[in-house]
């Protein structure tokens, strides 16, 4: 329900024809645009944006008062600039002089006025809308290696966000969401069709109450921080080729505290509503790979947090059609269905499965895990845990960093598939498809993995590549960059292996990275 209040209306309506003024900035822009939202108005103009909090009062959101539109735009200067200080300036006044002439910035000698503000507006440094993630989804744009970046630029501001112990932080917020979810649904049958509706809140309150304990342990180990809260592509810029994040949730702090999963969710779930599985599957190995191994068994939250994100973008469709005018709503009802649609399946159940991607250094392996990974499994796709980086890890250094040949001892390797199983073991806990991406030329290191499927009830597969070994050299020669430390006299000194009885199963993996996934996927009955 939205609720505007009439006099604060009168009074925007002034406001929105000053701000659309070229007079109304100084130095006056060339043009002014106004792009609005449920929540707000942005002017364009010149090299800056000006943003103005909307007068109104949502179940989720109250703009009713100055005061809270001004308490409002400090709060959003204040977050964003966590991530992005470049693109945050200043909150401005907007005041009245006895004449009734409106002033932007508050610095002019009033007219027998005393100058008090009658709104406030956030500005900000305006950035090219072709930057802007949403758009280069929408224009096929938006590449894969950008993914690891942004995952990085999450995972950072996730890591020096305040933390809130309390296990009620972790589950009221998500309870009440719940509860407001069943009575949009309850109140809108005419678009959600009643018996999905009942059985989409038995499911959410069904994960909900299974998930109940790990959120409480969760939020007891430091995952409940005051997070981004709006974390979809609409908020993120590239600027000079790296991914900003901005327009933090502002209006309540407690909705913005919650789990970094919950946050991550969001941005999963928007590309996954535009059908970038890859990405998604990207984002979130890339998050997992710089965290330590809490959230892989968090994971068990994730088709939960998913569904509540998809389930709120759908209440903000359905807003957007209740503020339109006549006949402008019809789009956005079609995506309150596609986004209720996307909650309910990401409630669907999930069976775990452990797949091993073996060979020799060049066979594929990385590239192959990564070509499948969006496939298999639910929603994003399976974890990919990676022999190479978990050597990086266990020698505390950058995945690009080079190791020594000591840290290649059969020893050290021996640790590093230990690794490797347990971050394996702790995803297939919570219910996810693991790949686990090592050469595994011993037949006591297949027979490992092949155990530890069966340990947690999951199903199994093993691949082995099998590739020339010219072809093998010339991959890893033209490597740059690469988590792999792998050199041609390395497949050299592989090629001597005794491999044993070859019990996963050989992949002729030396044609196009296509062709290859799709054999293993068809191997697999996908």
């Amino acid at each position: 329900m939205v609720n505007i209040c009439g006099e604060a209306r009168v009074r925007q309506a002034k406001l929105l024809d000053f701000l659309r003024c070229k007079a109304a900035y100084d130095p006056a822009p060339a043009t002014v645009e106004c792009i609005e939202t449920h929540a707000s108005y942005v002017f364009l103009a010149g090299d800056f944006a000006y943003k103005m909090k909307r007068a109104v009062r949502y179940p989720f959101l109250d703009f009713s008062t100055l005061d809270k539109r001004h308490a409002a735009c400090l709060n959003e200067l204040r977050l964003n600039r966590r991530t992005a200080p470049q693109l945050y300036l200043e909150v401005m006044p907007i005041t009245e002089d006895s004449g009734g002439g409106l002033h932007l910035g508050g610095d002019h000698k009033p007219l027998g006025g005393d100058n008090t503000p009658i709104e406030w507006v956030l500005k900000m440094r305006r950035f090219a809308q072709d930057g802007v993630l949403d758009r280069m989804a929408e224009d096929r744009r938006l590449s894969l290696e950008i993914m690891g970046p942004l995952a990085a630029a999450i995972a950072a501001l996730h890591a020096r966000a305040d933390r809130n112990l309390s296990d009620n932080q972790a589950v009221a917020p998500l309870s009440a969401i719940i509860a407001e979810h069943q009575e949009v649904l309850a109140e809108n049958l005419e678009i959600f069709p009643p018996e999905a509706a009942k059985l989409f809140v038995y499911r959410t309150r069904e994960a909900f109450e299974k998930q109940y304990e790990l959120l409480r342990a969760r939020a007891h180990g430091g995952s409940v921080r005051h997070c981004h809260g709006d974390l979809h592509l609409r908020n993120i810029v590239a600027i000079d080729g790296a991914p900003v994040l901005f327009d933090a949730l502002e209006f309540d702090d407690s909705l913005a505290t919650i789990d970094v999963l919950y946050d991550l969710a969001f941005l999963l779930m928007d590309l996954g509503k535009r059908g970038l599985g890859a990405h998604a599957n990207a984002v979130l190995n890339a998050y997992l790979n710089g965290n330590d191994t809490g959230n892989l068994l968090g994971l068990a939250a994730l088709p939960l947090f998913l569904s509540l994100r998809a389930m709120i973008r759908a209440k903000v469709a359905l807003l957007r059609t209740q503020t339109a005018s006549s006949g402008d709503g019809e789009g956005d009802l079609d995506d309150v269905r596609a986004y209720f649609d996307l909650a309910c399946a990401f409630l669907a159940p999930a069976v775990p499965h452990l797949i091993a991607i073996g060979g020799l250094s060049g066979s594929g392996k990385s590239v192959i895990a990564q070509a499948i990974a969006a496939d298999i499994g639910a929603f994003p796709g399976a974890v990919i845990v990676r022999s190479d980086v978990e050597r990086k890890r266990l020698f505390g250094v950058a995945p690009e960093a080079p190791l020594p040949a000591q840290a290649y001892t059969q020893s050290i390797s021996d640790q590093v598939y230990d690794m490797c199983r347990k971050r394996a073991a702790l995803a297939l806990e919570a219910g996810r498809v693991v790949i686990i991406d090592a050469v595994h030329a011993k037949p006591a290191e297949r027979e490992a993995v092949e155990a530890l499927a069966a340990a947690h009830g999951a199903a199994f597969t093993g691949f082995w590549l099998d590739v020339p070994p010219e072809v093998m050299r010339a991959r890893v020669a033209k490597r740059r960059g690469d988590v792999s430390d792998a050199t041609p006299q390395v497949v050299d000194a592989q090629l001597a292996y005794d491999l044993g009885a070859m019990d996963f199963d050989t992949i002729d993996a030396s044609g196009p990275v296509e062709d290859v996934a799709a054999r293993c996927l068809d191997r697999m009955g996908r």
